[in-house]
């Protein structure tokens, strides 16, 4: 499997100083046998990686005993088996709640960068990111560009925040551009600020991550990462996308499992944040349409992803 090549970018200027390692890693895995091996063998020869962390949510498919062969032969690799499935939230709060509070290993890693197991990084992948970051002042949440396995670059690296009553409307009067959350790719731009960047490869400051009490745990699968960005962004971090970082993103490897389950919560998500967000300055009707809307889509999105399956 080989990573497409890099597009050209702009030259940016030399970085400010940073240690050699200081980034933490943190990996989610459900079901994950398929990648993870590869996953974790290129983060561990990544450049910056002082302590990665995985949180196992019940896998039964050897995911756990890949994980375990890995970590014998490096030292900074510890885990975290939950006999049930918890959510992809509550897992990644609980790898970051692993790495110490004090002392000198917690000033080691000030950075934490979140990985899903689909995800094939390259050596410098994660020390770019980071020097992406500190040239924003390093109050920022950074994402790569992320790609398939067919080259095609996944929308939902560098997206909007979602408006469910735009959406709503947008639908009835037949504007299907209205209900997209992509954001065209500005690559003439080696950062690109944008609203969401996606969750399956994210870094951030540590102590941003703790101010914003980490993931909101209420999210079982999607919708967290937006939800993340959009608390960070009112904080004033900056949350933008390296387009001249590319990572391969093998995606739906855990989703292929269970459809049925993995769109409930999807949509689910979506609930959650409208609710959150939006709900309080919606009236009644609109309220109505968006759950309609949320939900008369879910066994639409059950049948496609079986379709996929």
């Amino acid at each position: 499997m080989t990573t497409p090549p890099t597009p050209a970018a702009p030259t940016t200027p030399a970085p400010p100083h940073a240690p050699a390692h200081d980034i933490a890693v943190l990996i989610v895995t459900h079901h994950s046998a398929e990648t993870i091996e590869d996953c974790l063998t290129r983060v561990c020869a990544a450049d910056g990686v002082a302590a990665i962390r995985v949180v196992d949510n019940g896998s039964e498919d050897g995911t756990l005993e890949i994980i375990q062969r890995v970590a014998a032969r490096d030292a900074r690799l510890r885990f975290i088996a939950n006999p049930d499935n918890p959510g992809f939230a509550v897992a990644c709060n609980q790898g970051a709640a692993d790495l110490p509070t004090d002392g000198p290993a917690a000033h080691a890693t000030p950075w934490l960068a979140f990985v899903n197991p689909d995800c094939l990084i390259e050596p410098d992948t994660l020390a770019r990111l980071r020097n992406h970051a500190l040239r924003t002042g390093g109050d920022a949440l950074v994402g790569a560009d992320l790609v398939g396995e067919d080259g095609q670059r996944d929308a939902a690296a560098r997206r909007r925040d979602p408006d469910f009553g735009a959406m709503l409307h947008g639908l009835l009067r037949a504007r299907p551009a209205a209900t997209r959350l992509g954001l065209p790719v500005d690559d003439h731009r080696a950062l690109q600020p944008v609203e969401a960047i996606s969750g399956a490869l994210m870094l951030l400051p540590r102590a941003l991550f703790q101010t914003l009490d980490g993931f909101d745990p209420g999210y079982r699968l999607h919708a967290e990462d937006l939800d993340l960005c959009r608390r960070a962004r009112a904080t004033g971090a900056t949350v933008a996308v390296a387009n001249d970082v590319r990572v391969l993103h093998v995606r739906g490897v855990s989703s292929r499992v269970r459809p049925v389950f993995v769109e409930w919560h999807k949509h689910r998500g979506l609930w959650r944040y409208f609710r959150k967000f939006e709900a309080a300055r919606r009236g009644v009707l609109t309220r109505l349409g968006v759950w309609a809307l949320v939900w008369g889509r879910f066994p639409v999105a059950v049948v496609r992803a079986w379709g996929r399956g």
